[in-house]
């Protein structure tokens, strides 16, 4: 099973793909924290990715899609993966397809969290205050990365929505719920 985690910054993907991670046995690949490692290891491509996060912009697909390839070839033996934070292109979308085909493997579906943008902002600011990211204690950046994902990034799930791989789950009520939301989606898919 490779699933694409999708949503808006503050959606909950990294506490659910958590929760995914120890029922299923997947490996979590979270772009954002495979930036930061870089960044916090202060390789040539993650001084890069820096100069772009720290505007709330997107990293260019060509510094990402390298990356990745780096922590999959990390975990080749793995039953399968999540992708957290990517794709956020059709190009990234059709590159992922490409590594995946490479793996004689294929994403097996995306699940999108669907949350208000107040909540976002109220989540990203909260998790500021925890967390010290940068990214998250500037209003004004945060509603870029928002503005950012929808001009951007959305369009994305059009990618696996054409292949019958797409599913929204509302991403707003207990973690527990939305959870057992996501699994009854994957479940059905790992049953067929």
């Amino acid at each position: 099973m490779n699933l694409v985690l999708f949503g808006p910054p503050g959606a909950g993907k990294g506490t659910q793909s958590q929760k995914i991670v120890d029922k299923y046995g997947l490996i979590h690949l979270s772009t954002g924290d495979i930036f930061r490692d870089n960044i916090k290891g202060n390789t040539e491509l993650g001084t890069l990715a820096k100069s772009y996060m720290d505007k709330g912009e997107l990293v260019p697909d060509e510094v990402t899609i390298k990356m990745l390839q780096a922590e999959v070839a990390k975990n080749e033996n793995a039953a399968g993966f999540i992708f957290d934070g990517f794709p956020r292109t059709i190009p990234q979308a059709e590159a992922l397809d490409a590594l995946m085909t490479k793996l004689n493997t294929s994403i097996t579906l995306m699940i999108e969290l669907s949350v208000p943008e107040e909540e976002l902002i109220k989540r990203l600011l909260l998790r500021g205050k925890d967390s010290g990211r940068q990214d998250d204690v500037n209003p004004e950046v945060i509603a870029n990365r928002i503005a950012v994902y929808h001009k951007h990034t959305a369009i994305a799930a059009d990618h696996y929505s054409r292949q019958g791989k797409y599913h929204k789950v509302e991403g707003v009520g207990a973690i527990e719920d939305i959870f057992n939301s996501i699994t009854g989606v994957m479940d059905g898919y790992v049953l067929v």
